[in-house]
């Protein structure tokens, strides 16, 4: 469990604010409009309403006290670029700021942000990467170049253990468990047999989990001829 502070009550902000509740931190949001500020007060530890550009608003939260400041303010950069270089300023112990383009990451990070997400772009990286194929259930970026991603058993694997496949070796990726209905199951053996009902977590090089990804589409083809 965490102390939180989130300032920012938009979208991402509301968004934020409920997961972290559910995974049990503690939570105290602030927002300059009280219907945003009402609309969490029964899942957060605390709250207020007021404008974090202004210094003595900060200094009054107790901000060092904190284990993540979260910066969600998403319609004023200015406002944005302020809040996070007050939070430094007042002892933040990590800070994590909202950006919607690069340039705007350059300054967050210039003035005292730890860290810069980009929510709207990560949502549309992921749903471009999942859509485009047919055989992706998930798909979650683990850092530049490696991800993991959800995939269903290849009818090829079917009856055979990840040793017989050879799977490591012959697509260069892992399997970090796999998946029936709501049953998972972490780091199986290498006699785990496969079956067709099966998700598998792959982790790997996104280049060398698409040329896995090509072996669904030529069996397709071969079944069609």
């Amino acid at each position: 469990m965490k102390s939180v502070l989130i300032i920012g009550l938009g979208r991402f902000g509301q968004h934020l604010c409920q997961k972290m509740a559910e995974m049990g931190n503690e939570i105290m949001v602030v927002d300059e409009v009280e219907e945003c500020v009402e609309a969490v007060m029964p899942i957060v530890t605390s709250a207020k309403i007021a404008d974090c550009t202004n210094p003595e608003v900060l200094k009054s939260l107790g901000v060092s006290n904190f284990d993540v400041c979260f910066v969600c303010i998403g319609t004023n950069f200015q406002s944005s670029l302020e809040v996070t270089s007050l939070l430094k300023e007042c002892g933040a112990k990590y800070v994590v700021s909202k950006a919607t383009r690069d340039i705007q990451a350059k300054f967050l990070l210039r003035n005292g942000a730890d860290e810069v997400v980009y929510p709207d772009r990560d949502i549309a990286e992921k749903a471009a990467v999942r859509f485009s194929a047919s055989h992706i259930y998930d798909y979650i970026e683990v850092n530049h170049g490696f991800s993991i991603f959800e995939i269903p058993v290849h009818r090829d694997w079917v009856g055979k253990s990840i040793k017989d496949v050879n799977f490591r070796a012959k697509y260069k990726a892992s399997i970090l468990g796999y998946k029936i209905g709501e049953n998972t199951q972490l780091m199986p053996m290498a006699d785990h047999v496969f079956r067709a009902e099966e998700h598998l977590m792959v982790i790997g090089k996104v280049e060398d989990i698409e040329e896995l990804l090509k072996t669904f589409e030529h069996e397709k083809t071969k079944r069609k001829w």
